[in-house]
C-alpha cells in the first residue's frame, strides 16, 4: 500500500488543460512516427536513392529513441521536469525543421537522431510532469487523455501521409510540426506548474546509460530487421546477440549501483510489475494493428490510401467516446474485473479482423473497428493509470523511464510479430505476396497474444488500485 503523502490540489479543468497540452505534443511525435512511412517513396525519389534504402529513416529514428530514453528520468530530476519537457518539444520541432530541408539520405538520418532525442525526452517526461501535478484520484481521467496519442497518431498517419505526399509535398510532413511545437512551448510556459520533487542525487550513471542504449539499439535493430530482408540474417543474429549480451552486462551493473538509469527494483511493487508484463503483451497486439489493418484493406481488398484511412480511423473514434466512459466503469468494477474482462473483449475484437471480407459493407467494418477502440483505450487507460497507483512520489520519475522504456520495445515488436507473421504465413501456404488467409492468421496470432494477458491480471488483488478508482468506496456507498 502507498504511504500517505501529500497530494497537489488540482481543479478538475485543470487538470483536463493540463492533459490535453501535453497529450497534444506526445499527439505530435506519434504521428510523425507513422506519417512518415507513407511519404518514403516520394523521399527516395527526391533523393535518387533506392526506396529499400529508406528504412533507415525509420530506424535511425527509434534507435536514437531506445538509447536516450533510459536518460530521462535523471535529466528530468536534474534540470526540472517543465523545462526538460519544454526543451525535448524545441529540439523535436528543430528536427523536424532540419528533416523538412534534407537534400540527401545522410542529412535526413542525422536530422531523425535530433527528432529521436526530443522524442525519447517527451513521452516519459511528458507522463510524469502530469503525474506530479495532479492527485492519485486524477489519474484515471488524466491517463485517459494521455493514452489518445498512443491510439489515434498511428491510425491517423498513414492516411494524412497519403495525402500531403498527393497534394503537396513529402516535406510538409515534417513541416506540419512547426506550428504544434510552438504552440505546444507557448502552453506548456503559460499552463503547466514547474511542480518538482527532491533530487534523487547522484551522477548520471553513464556507464549504465552506454549498457542500456547498446542492448536497446541493437534490440530494436533486431526487431526491425527480422523477416523483412532489409539485413543478411546473420547481421539480424549478431544484433539480437549483441543486444542480450549488452541487457546481461546492464543487469550485473544495475545491481551494485544505488541509482542506476533503469531501476529494476520497481518490479518489486504489484501494480506496477503487473502493467509491465501484462501490459506488454498487450501492446504488442495492439502494435501490430497499425501495420496490419491498412496492408489487408489496400493490398488484399483493393481499397485506396484515403478509403483505408477512413475506415481505420473509426478506431479513433471509439477511443475518443472511451475518455468519458473510463472513470464510472472504472469505479463501478475496479481495475482486476476491467483488465481481465476488458482486456478479453479487446482481443477478441481484434480476432474479429480475421473475418473481415471484401465485400462487407464499410459501416459494418467501422462498427467493429469503433468497438475495438474503445475497448483497446479503455485497456490502455487502465494499465497506464495503474501502474503509478501505488509508485512513491520520489519514485516516479524512474517509474516513468522503465514504463516508457517497456512501451517502446513492445510496439516495436508489434509490428515485428505483424510482419513475421505474413511472411511465415505466405511461404507456408506458398504465396508470392500475402493473401487474405494470411491477413486473417496474422490477426488470430496477435489477438491470442492479447489473450495472455488476461491470467496475469487475474493475479492482481481486488482491491488493486482502489485509490486511484474509488472502486470500495462505491462499493460502501451502495451498502
Amino acid at each position: 500500500m502507498v504511504e500517505p503523502e501529500s497530494e497537489p490540489d488540482v481543479s478538475p479543468g485543470r487538470m483536463r488543460l493540463m492533459a490535453v497540452i501535453i497529450a497534444t505534443a506526445l499527439f505530435m511525435q506519434n504521428l510523425d512516427s507513422t506519417v512518415i512511412s507513407t511519404a518514403l517513396p516520394a523521399m527516395a525519389r527526391s533523393f535518387h536513392a533506392v526506396p529499400l534504402h529508406m528504412s533507415v529513416a525509420l530506424t535511425s529514428y527509434l534507435i536514437s529513441l531506445s538509447v536516450f530514453i533510459p536518460a530521462s528520468g535523471w535529466v528530468a530530476d536534474h534540470f526540472g521536469a517543465r523545462q526538460v519537457f519544454r526543451g525535448a518539444i524545441i529540439i523535436f520541432t528543430v528536427g523536424s525543421v532540419l528533416c523538412g530541408v534534407a537534400s540527401g539520405l545522410g542529412w535526413l538520418v542525422v536530422a531523425r537522431i535530433v527528432q529521436g532525442l526530443g522524442g525519447a525526452m517527451m513521452l516519459p517526461v511528458g507522463r510524469l510532469l502530469l503525474l506530479r501535478s495532479i492527485s492519485r484520484r486524477q489519474m484515471v481521467a488524466a491517463m485517459s487523455w494521455l493514452t489518445m496519442p498512443a491510439l489515434v497518431g498511428p491510425i491517423l498517419g498513414p492516411p494524412l501521409g497519403g495525402f500531403i505526399v498527393s497534394y503537396f509535398s513529402w516535406r510538409w510532413v515534417f513541416d506540419i510540426n512547426v506550428p504544434i511545437g510552438i504552440i505546444g512551448v507557448a502552453a506548456v510556459s503559460m499552463f503547466i506548474p514547474d511542480v518538482r520533487e527532491a533530487d534523487r542525487g547522484g551522477r548520471l550513471d553513464l556507464l549504465g546509460l552506454v549498457l542500456s542504449g547498446m542492448a536497446m539499439a541493437f534490440l530494436m535493430l533486431g526487431f526491425e530487421t527480422m523477416g523483412r530482408n532489409l539485413l543478411p540474417v546473420g547481421w539480424t543474429v549478431a544484433a539480437f546477440a549483441a543486444g542480450a549480451g549488452a541487457c546481461l552486462a546492464y543487469a550485473l551493473h544495475a545491481r551494485r549501483i544505488e541509482h542506476p538509469v533503469l531501476d529494476f527494483s520497481l518490479l518489486a511493487i504489484p501494480t506496477f510489475a503487473n502493467s509491465i508484463l501484462a501490459g506488454s503483451l498487450f501492446r504488442i497486439a495492439v502494435g501490430a494493428l497499425p501495420f496490419l489493418l491498412p496492408l489487408m484493406l489496400q493490398l488484399a481488398f483493393g481499397y485506396s490510401p484515403l478509403q483505408s484511412g477512413f475506415v481505420t480511423f473509426a478506431s479513433a473514434a471509439g477511443a475518443l467516446l472511451m475518455k468519458p466512459a473510463a472513470q464510472p466503469l472504472l469505479e463501478r468494477f475496479g481495475f482486476r474485473t476491467v483488465l481481465i474482462w476488458n482486456g478479453v473483449l479487446a482481443a477478441v475484437m481484434m480476432g474479429v479482423c480475421a473475418s473481415f471480407q471484401r465485400d462487407w459493407p464499410s459501416l459494418l467494418l467501422d462498427a467493429i473497428l469503433f468497438t475495438g477502440g474503445f475497448f483497446r483505450s479503455l485497456q490502455f487507460t487502465a494499465f497506464n493509470t495503474i501502474a503509478y497507483g501505488d509508485v512513491p512520489r520520489p519514485r516516479m520519475s524512474a517509474a516513468t523511464t522503465l514504463y516508457a522504456t517497456a512501451q517502446q520495445l513492445t510496439l516495436t515488436l508489434g509490428i515485428v510479430v505483424g510482419a513475421f507473421t505474413l511472411e511465415v504465413s505466405a511461404r507456408l501456404q506458398g504465396h508470392g505476396t500475402a493473401m487474405k488467409s494470411d491477413y486473417a492468421i496474422a490477426f488470430i496470432i496477435v489477438s491470442t497474444v492479447a489473450m495472455l494477458a488476461a491470467p496475469l491480471c487475474a493475479r492482481l488483488p481486488h482491491n488493486a488500485g482502489e485509490a486511484l478508482s474509488g472502486h470500495r468506496a462505491a462499493t460502501e456507498a451502495k451498502a
